[in-house]
């Protein structure tokens, strides 16, 4: 199982451990992941999705998990969040492209 956020892709990064005589080693920084519960009202169902923590605040700020799987572009998103952005489309209906004035 691959450390990456299924809904924000954020993966591990690398940078430096440095001690107090000022050396430097390589290290990871790993996102804190978490396996959450989600519940969409549009498909009516329980789903179970491993995001990071600041995902999680994301979910809740826009209103859900449909609301942030609609708002979402979709070249973020993993495969799997991906096919429920679809599902959630197809039950809701997509909505229309916000024409500007001109």
């Amino acid at each position: 199982m691959s450390r990456r956020c299924e809904l924000t892709a954020k993966g591990p990064q690398t940078g430096h451990k440095v001690s107090h005589s000022n050396i430097k080693t390589k290290r990871r920084f790993l996102p804190n992941l978490a396996n959450i519960t989600f519940i969409s009202e549009a498909l009516g169902r329980n789903v179970r999705l491993r995001v990071s923590t600041n995902a999680l605040k994301s979910v809740d700020h826009n209103g859900g998990l449909d609301a942030y799987l609609l708002k979402a572009k979709a070249d973020v998103l993993s495969p799997r969040a991906l096919e429920l952005k679809r599902a959630i489309e197809k039950k809701v209906g997509k909505p229309a492209p916000v024409k500007k004035a001109s």
